[in-house]
């Protein structure tokens, strides 16, 4: 069998909700034996949480005992289940047998909780001197914000991509995904990469301090919002951005197109294909900076055309000039584009309790490789469902211990 690119690393996954779970989401996918680690009276907040998907569909109620949390399927793809009370000393205690035997841990426990816990890394460290400790959080674990509880709204408020998002003049505006969270997961899956290879030619283990917040800016700064004001521009581009005009979503005659020219040659050749060649002798229209500056009047010559035409007829003709152009596509066209079926990028979640596959999408493991599998080979697994497989190979629990366990509440 072709070897996977994370074969071999063994997880141990503290995490909650999204950020964290969607990094080890990611590195199960390349391979890692990821097992999470659940209390066991709360278990994982969102396998029981709606909205649910069952033998009754999708719901906001749970309709069934076969009604898991959608969120819960998806993210918890690949992994094994385990229960272990680590604010009891003899939780903590097995923890720590395992942590021996483990490769990576990874928290997104709110900044301090991991160190009062006992589990934080200076003393994870002392058990294994090897391991890749990744703690992810709202806005890192220095500066005067670390203390702050953060979820996606607030990072996004934070680190002003909200000011930046929608028209012109409109109030603050979110992305229409967690985008926060989701980066920081795919940024910590990539710091651990990087620090099991810096384990792999050094031998030495390390920390891994990501925050949400710190991901996010990372990305927003390439753009020189700096010099927006300095520039007469506004904050809020909508759909543009301020480096190419024409560059914008237009509406057609039955939907919505994008399209967008990146030099006046791309702008050449749009105008022919508008049958508006008698512009190019316009040095206004011709120069970029005076396209960039009035944007207005570039927008209304490109929807004049875009209106008398289909969507299809646009992709059509933008397809044989070779400018850049999409459809805007709902949801329900992304699932059934035939590029997303061709890369099989969009796959059926399915439900071990109903054992059966929900009518319910998820996305596939994003990356290709050339002799390396990846991908979730096994779906998300009943809460608690690989305790004793996990404790008995990671910890060497007996069967005498593992009832000992149980009647205290400590798996």
């Amino acid at each position: 069998m072709t070897k996977r690119i994370l074969d071999g690393v063994k997880i141990l996954d503290l995490t909650r909700f999204f950020s964290g779970p969607q990094c080890t989401l990611f590195l199960a996918g390349l391979g890692a034996e990821v097992i999470k680690i659940d209390d066991p009276d709360v278990g994982d907040p969102t396998a029981f949480s709606p909205p649910f998907a069952g033998p009754h569909g999708v719901s906001f109620e749970r309709r069934s005992r076969q009604d898991m949390g959608i969120a819960y399927l998806k993210r918890a793809r690949s992994k094994k289940s385990t229960t272990l009370n680590l604010k009891s000393a003899e939780g903590r205690a097995l923890f720590m047998r395992m942590v021996r035997r483990a490769d990576v841990v990874v928290e997104n426990f709110s900044a301090g909780v991991a160190d009062r816990l006992g589990l934080g890394y200076d003393v994870l460290r002392e058990v294994n001197p090897s391991l890749v400790y990744c703690s992810l959080t709202g806005y890192g674990s220095t500066g005067p914000a670390r203390n702050l509880k953060a979820y996606d709204l607030m990072v996004q408020a934070a680190v002003g991509l909200m000011s930046i998002t929608g028209q012109p003049d409109a109030g603050p505006t979110k992305a229409g995904s967690p985008l926060s969270d989701a980066i920081a997961g795919l940024f910590a899956a990539f710091g651990i990469v990087a620090a099991l290879n810096y384990r792999q030619r050094t031998g030495q283990g390390q920390s891994v301090d990501v925050s949400m917040a710190d991901c996010l800016l990372s990305l927003i700064l390439d753009e020189p919002l700096d010099c927006y004001r300095e520039l007469g521009l506004s904050f809020q581009q909508g759909n543009r951005i301020m480096r190419f005009s024409p560059f914008n979503a237009y509406q057609s005659a039955d939907g919505w197109v994008t399209l967008g020219t990146a030099s006046n040659d791309d702008w050449r050749t749009l105008l022919d294909v508008m049958g508006r060649s008698e512009l190019k002798d316009d040095p206004d229209i011709m120069s970029i900076a005076w396209r960039l500056s009035n944007n207005a009047a570039v927008d209304q010559i490109v929807s004049a055309w875009t209106l008398s035409l289909t969507t299809a007829e646009i992709e059509q003709r933008m397809r044989s000039a070779r400018i850049p152009c999409s459809p805007v596509r709902t949801i329900d066209d992304v699932l059934a584009w035939e590029q997303i079926a061709a890369r099989n990028m969009a796959v059926s979640l399915w439900n071990p309790l109903a054992e059966a596959k929900m009518n319910v999408k998820a996305a596939s493991f994003p990356l290709r490789f050339g002799n390396a599998e990846v991908g979730y080979d096994t779906p998300a697994p009943v809460p608690g469902a690989h305790t004793e497989e996990v404790l008995r190979e990671m910890a060497g629990v007996d069967a005498a211990e593992f009832e000992w366990l149980r009647e205290r509440r400590i798996i």
